[in-house]
C-alpha cells in the first residue's frame, strides 16, 4: 500500500461511521482508528504493529481564577488571512522542508506553486512522504517549523489562490 492508496483510505474512513480499521498485506500492516474529541475532531493512528498504542492521560489540577471587575472591550482582529487556501498535512509525522540537510527547501515564501507540485516532506514509520500541493498560487507563510511533528490535518502553509 503507498502513501496515496493510505491517503485515500483515510478519506473513504472520515466519511463513513467507521471508527477502527486494520489492514495487513505481507509484512505491511495499517492501523487506524478515530476517536471524537469534545471539539468535534477526529485522530488518526498509525501503527507498525497490529496492536494498539495506549497513552495514559495525565490529571489536571485546575485553578480558580479571579474575575476583574471591569470587563475590557474585545480586541478587534482583523483576519489577515481570509481567502487563503491551507496546504494540510495528510498524515501524522515530521515536517521536512526540504528533501535532505544541507539542501534547499521545496519551497519558500513568495515562490508561486502549482497544483501536484511537491512543497514539502512528512516522514511517518521511517517513510519519507511527499506531500504535493492541491492549489495553485503563491506561498503566502509557513505554520510550521522545521523538522516539527505535525497531525494529520495541520495546516502547513498558507497559499494565496490569487497570487
Amino acid at each position: 500500500m503507498d502513501f496515496r492508496e493510505i491517503q485515500e483510505l483515510i478519506k473513504l474512513i472520515n466519511k463513513s461511521n467507521i471508527t477502527e480499521f486494520k489492514f495487513q498485506e505481507g509484512e505491511q500492516k495499517v492501523f487506524i482508528r478515530t476517536k471524537e474529541y469534545s471539539e468535534g475532531g477526529v485522530v488518526h493512528q498509525f501503527v507498525q504493529q497490529a496492536a494498539p498504542v495506549a497513552v495514559a492521560a495525565a490529571p489536571i489540577a485546575v485553578a480558580p481564577v479571579a474575575t476583574p471587575l471591569v470587563e475590557a472591550p474585545a480586541p478587534v482582529v482583523v483576519d489577515s488571512n481570509a481567502g487563503m487556501v491551507e496546504v494540510t498535512s495528510p498524515i501524522v509525522g515530521t515536517f521536512y522542508r526540504s528533501p535532505g540537510s544541507g539542501k534547499e527547501p521545496y519551497i519558500k515564501v513568495g515562490d508561486s506553486i502549482d497544483k501536484g507540485k511537491v512543497v514539502c516532506i512528512v516522514e511517518a514509520m521511517k517513510l519519507f512522504n511527499e506531500i504535493e500541493s492541491e492549489v495553485k498560487g503563491k506561498i503566502v507563510k509557513i505554520l510550521i517549523e522545521d523538522a516539527s511533528p505535525v497531525e494529520y490535518g495541520q495546516p502547513l502553509f498558507l497559499v494565496d489562490p490569487k497570487g
